[in-house]
């Protein structure tokens, strides 16, 4: 029997709804407008379509959101005071710089001035410590929304056998942690996979839950997949254009082989993509909540 399909955009959209009733009360009761602040350095294409879209979803909520386009020719000095004025901004509650940046900026030291309350992408030195103890308090977007698939399709984590293929510090590592955690909805006994593992392979087929994020289209094929595994492809690879000029999308899963041996599998696109954007949102509304003393 074929696998279940597991729709990110189902459960997005699930999960904007709750967001959206809770901003509407947020304002009701509080006079609270969440607030987020999208800086994009230059004219990069995809970077402009990633911070279109996220406006896009802020403004249907109904927060405050502000779009602020910086030439690529600024310096890093500016860029700096420029978060320094959005940390000190009471009507903004993340701050998320589109990434990546000129090479005449230093992306780390970028990345680490945004003010941890206000690092709604999840990636401060400080936020991911706090993840490795378990008290996060904003969990990196992409694997928060794989970690709120598995929750939201009825997938039991506690005692699972998860494979993460991957160890990159934006899905891999992060997800992991997220996993291991003593918590509802994590709880399981992980392994993480890379480029240095001898037979993955046999790593693979021992996952109830198999997580891939390696970067390579189709690398996870139907024979290193267990009978009845969970699998969640993070990947997005373009591998080619159709006749119209769309670009033609592949996950880091041979779905059309693994579908027929897993429970469950997540496609691409239309699986892990649309939950990333919604994690930003549900991290934001939670810090203008924090900065407002009600949680």
């Amino acid at each position: 029997m074929a696998a279940k399909i597991i729709s990110g955009t189902e459960v997005a959209g699930q999960i904007r709804e709750e967001l959206r009733k809770e901003v509407t009360e947020l304002k009701e009761k509080h006079n609270v407008v969440p607030g987020l602040v999208t800086i994009l350095v230059g004219e990069n294409p995809a970077s402009i379509s990633y911070v279109t879209g996220k406006q896009k979803t802020a403004k249907e909520l109904g927060f405050y959101s502000l779009q602020d386009n910086q030439a690529d020719n600024i310096t890093e000095e500016s860029l700096l005071g420029l978060i320094d004025k959005y940390n000190k901004d009471p009507k903004i509650h993340g701050i998320l710089v589109q990434l990546p940046l000129p090479k005449h900026i230093n992306e780390t030291k970028v990345l680490y001035a945004i003010d941890p309350k206000k690092d709604v992408d999840g990636f401060h030195p400080v936020n991911l410590g706090k993840l490795m103890i378990g008290e996060a308090d904003y969990l990196p977007c992409t694997p928060a929304g794989v970690q709120q698939l598995l929750i939201r399709s009825g997938v039991e984590t506690s005692g699972a056998e998860v494979v993460v293929v991957g160890r990159s510090n934006i899905v891999g590592k992060p997800v992991t942690n997220i996993l291991l955690q003593k918590q509802k909805g994590a709880n399981a006994t992980v392994t993480i996979c890379h480029t240095g593992t001898k037979d993955m392979a046999s790593h693979t087929r021992r996952a109830d839950i198999l997580i891939v994020a390696a970067g390579k289209p189709k690398a996870i094929t139907a024979d290193m997949v267990k009978e009845g595994a969970v699998v969640i492809d993070v990947g997005v690879n373009r591998i080619g254009k159709s006749e119209s000029g769309k670009a033609i999308l592949c996950g880091d899963v041979d779905f059309e082989a693994v579908k027929e041996k897993a429970s469950a599998i997540t496609p691409v696109p239309g699986g892990v993509g649309p939950m990333t954007i919604t994690m930003l949102m549900m991290n934001t509304v939670k810090s203008a909540k924090v900065h407002a003393g009600l949680v």
